[in-house]
């Protein structure tokens, strides 16, 4: 599976991050609370362990990425 990601700080100990299934062609975004230390690290974890956000929210955060691929439900 070849994943990229992309991530917006909301506040700065908030995340929400993009995470694109590039081998079929899906993507999600989540958020999560980090210690707002260093956001370039934080990501990661806020992909594997924060909340799905819903569709509408996660295309307004993402336009992009929501022209380019299909939304993982």
């Amino acid at each position: 599976m070849i994943k990229t990601m992309e991530y917006r700080a909301l506040a700065s100990r908030v995340l929400v991050v993009a995470v694109v299934n590039e081998s079929v062609g899906d993507w999600a975004a989540y958020i999560d609370a980090v210690d707002g230390h260093d956001h370039d690290k934080e990501y990661e974890e806020v992909a594997r362990t924060g909340n799905k956000l819903p569709k509408a929210i996660a295309e307004y955060l993402f336009p992009q990425i929501a022209f380019e691929y299909s939304w993982r439900y």
